[in-house]
């Protein structure tokens, strides 16, 4: 992570900070509010029912992550997603969620975390459908979508713990989601399309595009948040990111092509609407710039 720029003219600060965790790392997010510039929240892999999430902060002076065990907490199976309420202002309550077996809130004080409601759809079976990801609705607070494997969409309001809605989304499991407005979200699917829903057109989805190869599941959805006229997917062990516009439904207008194996996550720079990150199984964190991005078919 880059360092915040430092008190004196000319200071040298470090430019990489460390956080070693005591578990493999599956899910890992940044904070959004103001006042909480360099704290993350980090899940565990382990192959128990028991595992781990860590809220972690750097000390600016020490240049370290100081051990809070307060910060740190069970949660049952490892979280698919995690995210911090995407509240920049810290108008609202200080909250996390994570995605698991279900969808959790808690919130963070100064003396720890506590679990603030657990949001399940399916109360009349002891058995749950994963959940794969989720995303916080970053203008209506309230609002937060997840996918399943159970082919669906659900659209929690959190505040009043009730689904708004409930979509069966593809043909196949959900493997990620995506706002993209204050009403409309996208979703991936093992039945390879991105399709984008309108909450305000329920009985209507747009697929926006689908893989190339037939039966190859999209693993991952991004959408632009600076410039929502631009999202990004991939396929299952692909080392292939497709970037796609909206207005030119179908056909890819880039292809970032540089990962030396599968590529597993995707993030839009929050500042910027040309930048991405996308990291693989080569080990490789790849920033892209895609501000010469032109013509619909362009590779990158």
């Amino acid at each position: 992570m880059a360092a915040p720029p430092g008190p004196g003219v000319g200071e040298k600060r470090a430019e990489i900070y460390t956080y070693e965790a005591p578990w493999l790392i599956y899910a890992v997010n940044w904070s959004v509010r103001a006042d909480k510039p360099f704290r993350l929240a980090i899940g565990s892999f382990v192959e128990e029912y028991s595992n781990k999430v860590e809220i972690i902060t750097l000390d600016e002076d020490r240049g370290t992550f100081p051990a809070a065990p307060q910060f740190s907490f069970t949660h049952p199976y490892p979280c698919t997603k995690i995210l911090f309420i995407p509240d920049k202002e810290c108008c609202k309550e200080d909250l996390v969620a994570t995605a698991g077996d279900y969808l959790r809130i808690w919130t963070i004080r100064e003396d720890g975390v506590q679990l603030a409601s657990l949001l399940n759809n399916n109360k009349n079976s002891e058995f749950c459908a994963p959940l794969t990801s989720f995303d916080w609705n970053e203008t209506n607070l309230a609002r937060v979508g997840t996918s399943s494997l159970d082919t669906t969409c659900t659209i929690w309001d959190i505040e009043r713990q009730v689904v708004d809605t409930q979509l069966i989304a593809h043909d196949k499991e959900v493997y990620d989601i995506a706002w993209g407005g204050p009403e409309v979200f996208a979703s991936v699917s093992a039945d390879g399309s991105v399709r984008v829903f309108d909450l305000r057109d329920k009985d209507h989805s747009t697929i926006i595009y689908e893989s190339p190869t037939p039966d190859t599941p999209l693993l991952r959805l991004g959408w632009n948040k600076q410039n929502p006229r631009y999202m990004a997917t991939m396929e299952m062990d692909s080392s292939k990111v497709v970037v796609l516009d909206i207005r030119f439904p179908t056909l890819p207008v880039a292809e970032l092509q540089r990962h030396r194996a599968p590529v597993n996550t995707l993030a839009w720079a929050p500042h910027s609407s040309c930048h991405i990150c996308t990291a693989g199984d080569d080990s490789q964190a790849l920033i892209w710039d895609l501000s010469a991005m032109s013509q619909p078919g362009e590779a990158g």
